[in-house]
């Protein structure tokens, strides 16, 4: 009977200890789930909060800030007029009439023809002068004599004027289509008339019109930008561009008669190539802030060979406007109208 109780006492001693081990093992096993489901409930909250990190900083990296950086951010609007109606809203909304009309200028673009493009180029910082985009050398020691000077970029599609060396003011423009081609090279501002009609259509209404290819009927004046180069050959411009340009520059001098010139007006050059059924210039600022940058070096080669004959105009210029003041202060006369011919 002793030796049942016995082993009754120790069989029943090893099922507690087997139970307990059981039970051991089933709590760590809950033990685990409880981990496994935590860490799988955690997961997607880390996942979904770096793939949320990742999309701003791939926003923001296309890109960053400008200023400091000279970064640029693409508005994307849509191909369907409605959704673009509305994502124009909303891009009127967020950016004032100033900023918008920077924007529009640095995608070559004027309000009327703001919808033309598929995706607008946006400073992450604007500012409304244009001049911290300026894709010409803010000084240019070579034109430190030449009082003022206008230049035109087929490349880029962009005008800059210089008084003494210093750039004083850029802006976009649309020059000749691929068919009529401005000329290129040097030449000099002659005549200007508030409104000009164009002898390819009376109804292409030329408003501040400075004529620089006599001949040629070549002139900058406001007209559409519609993003591309499109004009007849001449240089087209913003309204506000057009008006300060046309008060800026000066008219050449004709002789008494009007049938030739006594002297030249103010130097004007376009240069360069544009690239034809390629990505716009401007776009490529999408990718690197300094894309369209023209350097010194480039603009000091380029001028280099005109700067003697600029110089030249600029004093015969300053030389004959003298003496037809002093003429007049002596003796009054009634001043030639200038030759004008028609305008492209």
């Amino acid at each position: 009977m002793k030796n049942i109780s016995v082993r009754k006492i120790f069989l029943y001693a090893c099922f507690s200890v087997a139970m307990l081990v059981s039970c051991k093992k089933e709590i760590e096993k809950i033990s685990d789930t409880f981990k496994d489901t935590a860490t799988s409930s955690e997961t997607p909250t880390v996942e979904k909060d770096s793939i949320k990190k990742d999309s701003v900083v791939q926003k923001e990296s296309v890109p960053p800030a400008m200023q400091e950086n000279g970064f640029y951010n693409a508005f994307v609007l849509p191909k369907d007029k409605k959704m673009r109606d509305s994502v124009y809203a909303a891009f009127s909304k967020k950016y004032s009439e100033k900023e918008r009309y920077a924007i529009l200028a640095l995608n070559r673009l004027d309000s009327k023809n703001r919808f033309n493009a598929d995706t607008l180029v946006v400073p992450a910082k604007i500012d409304t002068t244009l001049m911290s985009y300026s894709p010409f050398p803010m000084q240019l020691d070579i034109l430190s004599g030449v009082k003022k000077f206008v230049i035109f970029s087929y490349p880029i599609q962009a005008y800059g004027v210089y008084s003494n060396g210093s750039l004083v003011k850029w802006g976009p423009t649309s020059m000749g289509k691929k068919a009529a081609q401005t000329t290129r090279g040097l030449t000099f501002a002659n005549w200007k008339k508030k409104l000009s009609i164009s002898t390819v259509s009376s109804e292409w209404k030329l408003p501040y019109n400075f004529n620089i290819h006599n001949i040629g009927g070549i002139g900058w004046h406001q007209y559409d930008l519609p993003g591309y180069p499109a004009s007849h050959s001449c240089l087209r411009l913003l309204m506000k561009d057009a008006q300060w340009l046309y008060s800026y520059a000066d008219t050449w001098i004709l002789n008494p008669g009007g049938a030739t010139t006594k002297a030249k007006g103010t130097a004007v050059m376009v240069f360069g190539d544009y690239k034809w059924g390629g990505r716009k210039p401007w776009k490529k600022l999408l990718d690197d802030p300094n894309a369209n940058n023209i350097s010194v070096e480039e603009m000091t080669k380029l001028l280099e060979p005109s700067v003697d004959r600029m110089l030249k105009e600029q004093d015969n210029r300053e030389k004959v406007a003298d003496s037809i003041k002093t003429a007049k202060a002596m003796a009054p006369v009634q001043t030639e109208k200038p030759m004008e011919v028609p305008v492209n």
